[in-house]
């Protein structure tokens, strides 16, 4: 197809020397060539700035303001009629971009969404198997799975439309892509979904995700909280019911390979113990 819509990909990029050589050479590879590549370095104090700067990219340096505002001043920086959020420790397939723009274009959608491999959980990857074009916003919830899993790097954004609506990312929130993409689901016109984009969401031991210090692991907590509870007072007020059909986790613990203990969170808010299947315990933080 012919490169005439220019895609901005944001990539915030704190710290992340191991990774950022792979992650530009990823998207530089990519089939579709009318990529403006904004890199955003959130005060890196390794060698992530010298690597950047080796290729042809934007470069945007902010004092350490997290990945939300990195990616708020990559909106702000963005010149494409279409936004593409990217992490940079993670990896796409390389006719990613060509199929995600073909699908929106093709539309005229507000968003395009993507398979993706969660290379942690692999129970948790979502592999989109056919085209579809939805427009009512019990079937956006649906076809998304917004409600349960709102990363931001799933879609395809129109960038007219995120200025239209104001939509942001909110500052010092972990979680924040659940606030941001369950907005855009709702106030988009179409969503179309793109079976041939495939978006590897990687393990890797340094992730923020992973961090075990206990003061992280309690904003993680309360950060999520106050998303999932973003979510429930945005459905009550557009009138719209959250879809809970789709498990959100789900982990185990077994012993010499039977499941001991399970523990499943079926939609924002409930969560349920299970011992030997068994279930023992349900816990609501949050009533819907």
């Amino acid at each position: 197809m012919e490169y005439s819509t220019q895609i901005s990909v944001i990539v915030p990029a704190h710290n992340a020397e191991k990774y950022a050589a792979q992650c530009l050479e990823n998207l530089l590879y990519q089939t579709y060539k009318n990529l403006e590549i904004i890199v955003v370095d959130d005060d890196s104090t390794d060698n992530t700035a010298q690597i950047i700067q080796k290729y042809p990219v934007k470069y945007i340096h902010q004092k350490n303001s997290g990945v939300a505002v990195a990616r708020n001043a990559g909106i702000d920086a963005a010149t494409g009629e279409y936004i593409h959020f990217m992490d940079v420790d993670d990896l796409i397939n390389l006719e990613f971009y060509e199929k995600m723009i073909q699908a929106a274009v093709d539309t005229q959608s507000d968003m395009a969404c993507c398979s993706f491999v969660f290379e942690r959980f692999p129970n948790q990857t979502q592999k989109i198997e056919h085209r579809f074009l939805v427009s009512i916003i019990e079937d956006k919830l649906l076809a998304t799975n917004v409600c349960n899993y709102g990363a931001c790097w799933k879609y395809l954004f129109k960038r007219s439309f995120l200025k239209e609506k104001n939509l942001y990312f909110e500052a010092g929130r972990l979680a924040q892509d659940r606030i941001f993409s369950i907005q855009a689901v709702f106030y988009a016109n179409k969503i179309v979904s793109a079976p041939e984009a495939v978006y590897f969401y990687k393990n890797r031991t340094d992730s923020i995700t992973l961090k075990r210090k206990v003061s992280f692991i309690k904003k993680r907590h309360q950060d999520r909280q106050h998303a999932v509870q973003f979510q429930i007072d945005f459905a009550r007020q557009n009138h719209f019911s959250l879809d809970k059909t789709l498990n959100q986790q789900h982990w185990q613990y077994k012993l010499l390979g039977l499941p001991v203990v399970t523990k499943r969170i079926y939609h924002a808010g409930k969560i349920r113990w299970y011992f030997f299947n068994i279930p023992v315990f349900q816990k609501k933080e949050i009533d819907l």
